[in-house]
């Protein structure tokens, strides 16, 4: 098993177990907010993550970390800010503070990475995403925190030096709403912006640092959470959670989630505008907070959270979470779910392909085994049977231990 690709590049939230989304209990704290770098060289069972400290937090969708297209940067925003050292009275989730920094880490040598950079923006970061030629980032905001008054920026960014940031007026954009998520286009300066509140996913072309709808709005399904281009750029795949003030617990009783593939430029529009599709559905486990997307396109996972986050004494719980494996027609855009693959863990909200589209790498949270410390990036492979060619997920026994509190990851291929 070779795991192809550079290095792969994730953030862990050492503030808090899983569980206090539900309880406020943030429990022990386990080291420091971390940057991890995985090389990628040989066998899997030869590598280890190399850390620097980077203030993240799990509470947002896991789009909280970007890689410039070049590989030598690595940008990541904080969401919450970390419990200060010695604060022990700081237990709950209550007690943190909005996060409003954006942070450059130089991985020229991946086995040192270096903190250059640590700036202020505005509160309360929900995602970040860099451009096809790394010239531009874009940042979200959670309403609570800037985003009633400013959802969106773009910051200029050159040479590992992150520019003023600019906050353009969102075309249509209602504010107050929940920007969770801006995704740059793979290719094209175009941004797709994901809608929590209207479950509604919207494109906008970007001309410096001014913003104009770009085709028509789709309507996805209840609460989206991240949306991801496939790699050609023709196609946008958005999951849903399903949470919500009509859901119990908001959360915790959410039944199956789901992904939409929508195509892109489908049409034309009466006034000559692009007209976009929704063109297919898949069925995923509960609360996919995750997607990955593999280089051929013809893959997509989602990592499931199931309710493995819950207490250990809730009767709610289920102990494990789980990966649904999805095939996707490059051609038409058509997802068929192919099963769900429940396995210990606690808490997956990211996976990866590597550079082959074989092989799959998740961040796993937390052990339910408390004797097991840290979180762990465990890998996967894509497998089939010679007289049934189906795919199916299998899980290695290989993993790398990192920080406790993974929720971010990319591979830099």
């Amino acid at each position: 098993m070779e795991f192809q690709g550079r290095y792969l590049v994730s953030i862990s939230d050492a503030d808090m177990v899983a569980s206090a989304y539900v309880d406020g209990s943030l429990g022990p704290r386990e080291g420091i907010d971390a940057l991890s770098i995985i090389p990628l060289r040989g066998h899997v069972r030869d590598l280890q993550a190399y850390e620097v400290e980077a203030s993240n937090s799990v509470a947002g969708p896991p789009v909280a970390v970007a890689v410039t297209p070049d590989g030598r940067y690595a940008i990541v925003i904080e969401t919450w800010a970390q419990r200060p050292d010695g604060a022990e009275e700081q237990q709950t989730f209550g007690d943190l503070t909005h996060g409003d920094r954006l942070q450059v880490f130089d991985l020229a040598d991946p086995t040192q990475p270096t903190r250059l950079q640590d700036v202020a923006i505005a509160e309360r970061p929900a995602s970040v995403s860099i451009n096809a030629d790394g010239s531009l980032i874009a940042v979200s905001f959670h309403p609570n925190g800037a985003g009633s008054d400013t959802p969106l920026a773009l910051i200029p960014f050159e040479n590992g030096q992150i520019g003023e940031p600019v906050y353009p007026t969102i075309p249509g954009f209602v504010l107050g709403e929940h920007l969770i998520h801006a995704e740059w286009h793979p290719s094209r300066d175009l941004l797709a912006l994901a809608n929590e509140t209207t479950g509604e996913i919207s494109f906008v072309e970007v001309t410096g640092t001014t913003l104009r709808a770009w085709g028509n709005v789709v309507q996805a399904e209840k609460a989206p959470y991240m949306v991801r281009f496939t790699p050609d750029g023709r196609y946008a795949i958005a999951n849903a959670l399903y949470w919500g003030a009509d859901v119990e617990g908001l959360w915790t009783e959410a039944p199956r989630g789901s992904i939409v593939s929508i195509r892109l430029e489908a049409g034309t529009q009466a006034d000559g505008s692009p007209r976009h599709a929704l063109v297919s559905r898949a069925m995923t486990g509960v609360s996919p907070e995750g997607i990955a997307i593999s280089p051929d396109g013809r893959y997509v996972v989602t990592t499931n959270l199931e309710r493995s986050y819950l207490p250990y004494d809730d009767d709610r719980i289920t102990w494990f979470s789980s990966l649904s494996l999805i095939t996707l027609d490059p051609e038409t855009g058509q997802l068929n779910h192919v099963a769900d693959y429940p396995y210990d863990g606690i808490l997956p909200e990211a996976a990866a392909f590597d550079a082959s589209g074989q092989y799959l790498a998740v961040a796993n949270y937390d052990h339910f085994d408390d004797r097991i410390q840290g979180s762990s990036i465990d890998f996967w492979r894509i497998a089939t049977d010679p007289l049934n060619p189906q795919p199916m997920l299998v899980q290695t026994r290989y993993s790398v231990p990192v920080t406790r509190g993974a929720h971010s990851m990319v591979l830099v291929p």
